[in-house]
């Protein structure tokens, strides 16, 4: 992973971090805040969204970063265009937002189910800067099932996938409840992409429960042929959750279970941030997704400077 070391290294004097902006002011944009934050390569130049009194605002100015009640305007009329742009609103204003900042030479980070950009889930994708202008993080049951839904679908013969998210209802946000449709029909969509199963189902349950449910995804999978190994699935299983905890590790496997044809796998994910509960792990896991795909252009244009520093 790139460092404000590394960055220093090329231009002496400075670390230079690429500047990034979020959009959205909800439980997910403050934990997009909370996470640049950490981060050693980001730098926060910029958080917007349209409630002056919002919580995010609040919380990103106290940790002294510029904030704006401006939207996406505020982002556009920036003196300079921003390296990353975090797009935590939803998925119909993302549209809007795509056209806005097609002139700008700034990587848009889709954090709503709107199937704009290029899809993203680090652990298929690649671990390395996707190269489209706007990717899409797909939804938090997109981001937790698909390593597991991928790996099952390279190592037998899948006939059906069907993945159940549930989600508390305190950290469901407006944005969540006006998208349900388009996160069952992006997650969905991305499913079948890339398993390459062509029969799947996505559902998604908000749980009114107290206290409130972890979040949890289950993968179903159906497959087709000989009845598979237990063994040999636990263990394709595992080394899928491995790769995800590089960058999420609150994501477990909490059971595996293979009845004939049939593999259920049980996933549970923790929070690990400063502002989000324990619980609340489907916007953990879909936002260090999105940090990670920041980090990963930031190293891209720290490759691209190398280039151009004189000897």
């Amino acid at each position: 992973m790139t460092t404000s070391e590394d960055i220093a290294a090329v231009r002496p004097g400075t670390s230079m971090p690429a500047a990034v902006a979020v959009l959205g002011t909800g439980a997910i944009g403050q934990d997009l805040v909370s996470k640049i934050h950490r981060s050693g390569v980001l730098d926060c130049a910029l958080v917007a969204g349209r409630n002056p009194d919002s919580a995010g605002l609040r919380y990103a100015s106290r940790l002294g970063y510029p904030v704006s009640a401006g939207g996406i305007g505020a982002i556009i009329a920036a003196p300079r265009p921003f390296d990353v742009v975090f797009d935590a609103t939803n998925a119909m204003s993302h549209i809007e937002h795509h056209e806005l900042m097609r002139p700008f030479d700034t990587l848009l980070v889709d954090l709503t189910p709107s199937r704009m950009g290029q899809m993203v889930v680090p652990t298929v994708t690649g671990m390395h800067a996707p190269a489209a202008r706007d990717v899409g993080l797909i939804s938090c049951g997109g981001q937790a099932s698909i390593p597991v839904a991928h790996a099952l679908a390279r190592n037998f013969e899948v006939a059906y996938i069907e993945v159940v998210s549930t989600v508390a209802s305190e950290i469901a946000g407006r944005a969540t409840r006006l998208n349900l449709d388009e996160y069952v029909r992006t997650t969905q969509h991305a499913i079948t992409t890339f398993s390459g199963v062509l029969d799947t189902k996505a559902i998604l349950n908000i749980s009114p429960a107290v206290p409130p449910a972890t979040f949890r995804t289950t993968v179903h999978a159906i497959i087709a042929g000989d009845e598979p190994d237990s063994g040999l699935v636990a263990a394709v299983v595992a080394d899928a959750a491995t790769q995800v905890r590089r960058f999420a590790p609150g994501y477990e496997v909490i059971d595996c279970a293979v009845n004939g044809d049939q593999v259920a796998v049980c996933i549970e994910v923790m929070a690990d941030s400063d502002v989000l509960p324990g619980y609340a792990g489907n916007l953990d896991i879909i936002n260090s997704a999105a940090i990670l795909v920041a980090e990963q252009h930031a190293a891209r244009l720290l490759f691209a400077a190398r280039t151009v520093v004189p000897r």
